[in-house]
């Protein structure tokens, strides 16, 4: 096999990756980004939040997506029954950006690899990372398998995991565990979408949930050039009552909810409908000697605060200063500086995930007398503000959290 040298392996391409790539050639080292992928290539997880534009920002990549067109995003709007409770960005507690966008991952992942490759990292695609032996300290080996069927030795002295869902790493290390979430699945696709109606607003994802069945909810998301990702979430056995393929399934699904079911009245479904199910997942540990895992390779509870690239973002920005240390021979604080951030995100999250499959977060959208001050500081959460522990629903998500569903939960509750 050829053998290769390179300081940083980062393995996925995605907008981890192609940030940790750009911050660490920034920084002069040698970075090697392996990606199993072609790009563009499809994903989801659109629509982004406004603590991805301070990340984009503060890595330098902003202008490189900025002129791409996508659709603005300004909030978000929850409906259930024909009622809306709609939030909007430049309504909340933490200073920040009001505005984001809604994007076509496949051309925004692109964007930011061929930024990082600009700035100085290698890129290789068609390339899947077969096996990594880290017997030697501060010198990874890595396998890669190409597509063309050749095989290649990479040496490095750190390694980088944003695989995303894959989670290379995790898998290879034994980090694994299963999520403690109920397993759930998802239908999800493109479309051309042909909405007409007047009142609705591009400028936000709209959360539809099932006038039955509370814990299936859909997703509108406008994208650019009249287009739009729509997509659902419930239990597998309820997805698995329906016949046919699975667009027909979608479309089945989208009829019973009645304001998706009017906006999207004249919609193409000109895409393939992907699914999946338990995507639910943790982590035992998101660094170790001489590897980090960022963004969705760190874990994953549920799409439906949009949290997936901003975790990726943040999980980047957080890692670099570490890595960088660490290659100059200092003793970096991994937990301070990386892991125990990281978690504490992924904690505030997930407690509102756990509110919303519980029934009990509705009640708090959906208020007809909020309180204006908690109003701005769910709007800070929605926008992904999830480190700002000035905000008492980050500084204590469970006590205060919950003393606010049951503050508004119905009497007959």
């Amino acid at each position: 096999m050829n053998s290769q040298h390179t300081d940083i392996a980062i393995i996925g391409a995605g907008p981890a990756g192609a940030t940790m790539a750009t911050l660490l050639a920034d920084r002069g080292w040698r970075v090697t980004v392996l990606e199993r992928s072609h790009f563009p290539r499809f994903a989801v997880g659109e629509s982004l939040l406004p603590r991805c534009m301070d990340a984009l920002a503060g890595a330098g990549m902003l202008q490189a997506v900025e002129n791409a067109g996508y659709q603005i995003k300004r909030g978000v709007t929850f409906s259930e029954n024909d009622r809306d409770a709609s939030f909007t960005f430049d309504d909340q507690f933490t200073p920040g950006w009001s505005w984001t966008w809604q994007v076509q991952r496949a051309d925004f992942d692109h964007r930011l690899a061929l930024e990082a490759e600009r700035r100085g990292a290698a890129l290789r695609f068609g390339q899947t990372v077969a096996s990594v032996d880290f017997a030697t300290p501060g010198a990874p080996q890595l396998t890669i398998a190409a597509d063309d069927g050749t095989r290649t030795e990479l040496a490095a002295r750190f390694v980088c995991d944003a695989s995303g869902s894959a989670r290379v790493l995790p898998r290879l290390l034994g980090l694994d565990r299963p999520g403690s979430a109920p397993s759930r699945a998802a239908l999800f696709t493109h479309v051309a979408d042909h909405i007409d109606d007047p009142d609705y607003q591009r400028d936000r994802i709209l959360i539809g949930i099932h006038p039955e069945q509370p814990d299936v909810w859909y997703w509108l998301i406008g994208l650019a050039d009249g287009r739009a990702s729509v997509g659902m979430i419930a239990p597998p056995e309820w997805l698995q009552a329906a016949d046919g393929p699975p667009v027909d399934r979608l479309r089945h699904f989208l009829a019973q909810e009645p304001r998706l079911a009017r906006l999207l009245a004249h919609a193409e479904f000109d895409s393939r409908v992907g699914q999946t199910e338990n995507y639910a997942y943790d982590i035992a540990a998101l660094h170790g000697r001489d590897y980090a895992l960022l963004g969705n390779a760190a874990g994953f509870v549920d799409p439906i605060f949009s949290s997936g690239v901003t975790i990726a973002l943040e999980s980047a920005l957080r890692a670099v200063e570490p890595i960088d240390a660490q290659l100059r021979g200092a003793a970096p604080d991994w937990q301070t500086r990386f892991e125990g951030p990281i978690r504490d995100g992924q904690r505030v999250f997930t407690r509102f995930i756990a509110a919303w499959y519980r029934g009990a977060l509705k009640h708090v959208l959906f208020n007809p007398a909020p309180d204006p001050a908690i109003r701005t500081m769910l709007s800070s959460i929605l926008a992904g503000y999830v480190w700002d522990t000035n905000n008492p629903y980050v500084a204590g998500p469970e006590r205060r959290l919950d003393t606010l569903c049951r503050l508004c939960a119905p009497a007959s509750s």
